[in-house]
């Protein structure tokens, strides 16, 4: 008995054995990624090269003015320009620069058109105001819209970008003159009316129809036999109706 008892005591203190490290398989084999296949983009999906600069565009040379060509410009109810450009300063002769404020986004032929204007006519009719020209204030130009702002009315030029609406002119030495005020010099604005109704098709502003009295409207519109419109009132204060002088308080009543 004792010596099972010792035999069991000495099986207690044995170090027990550790346990067997279980097997690695064999490395796997690394098989490479496939590269991945380059990415073809369909015809539709490819980029279509800008277009050509059009014959306009080329004749707006740097020493004519400050233009960005324009993606054309596509809108509802027939709204758009296949040929637009941003008209962000003129050139002078001199070599003044001319800024548009805002940049006017205009058909091409009819930035032309504005340029030619502003450079050969304007620049030096103003300057006889006291200083060169320096600025043209844009009042508005693209804008997709019924004629005067008219609901359901006939396309205005302007939502075709054919025409500009200016209010004022900018001198280098920082004077505003609008081109409707009364007291700007008045043969300086008839020699502005002459020289816009002899460039453009159109040509809108006090008493032509009630919508321009404080800003002057210009565009390129195409007509039947060649038909212009000039209406432009150029006032004075001898043209304002004075209006009938207050009753004072301690006139006598009016007889019936």
């Amino acid at each position: 008995m004792a010596a099972l008892f010792g035999a069991d005591v000495h099986a207690r203190d044995a170090a027990p054995l550790p346990r067997l490290r279980p097997s690695i398989p064999a490395q796997a084999p690394i098989i490479p990624l496939p590269r991945p296949r380059p990415i073809i983009p369909t015809p539709e999906e490819v980029a279509a090269e800008p277009p050509a600069p059009s014959a306009c565009q080329l004749r707006l040379t740097a020493d004519i003015a400050t233009v960005q060509p324009l993606p054309k410009i596509t809108a509802a109810n027939g709204c758009g320009i296949d040929d637009p450009v941003r008209l962000s300063a003129v050139i002078t002769k001199e070599k003044v620069r001319v800024a548009i404020t805002p940049p006017a986004v205009l058909r091409c032929t009819t930035a032309e058109a504005l340029a030619h204007w502003i450079r050969e006519d304007m620049a030096p009719i103003a300057a006889t105001l006291g200083a060169a020209l320096g600025g043209v204030a844009n009042f508005d130009s693209y804008e997709c819209r019924g004629r005067n702002r008219a609901i359901g009315g006939k396309i205005s030029e302007h939502g075709k970008g054919n025409a500009i609406d200016i209010r004022a002119i900018t001198l280098a030495n920082g004077k505003s003159h609008e081109l409707t005020d009364i007291a700007v010099d008045k043969p300086v604005r008839e020699r502005l009316r002459a020289s816009a109704c002899a460039r453009f098709t159109t040509v809108l502003g006090p008493a032509s129809d009630g919508f321009h009295e404080n800003h002057i409207h210009v565009d390129l519109a195409e007509r039947h036999s060649g038909y212009r419109i000039c209406q432009w009132a150029v006032r004075d204060a001898s043209d304002l109706v004075p209006l009938p002088r207050e009753r004072p308080a301690e006139a006598p009543p009016r007889e019936e």
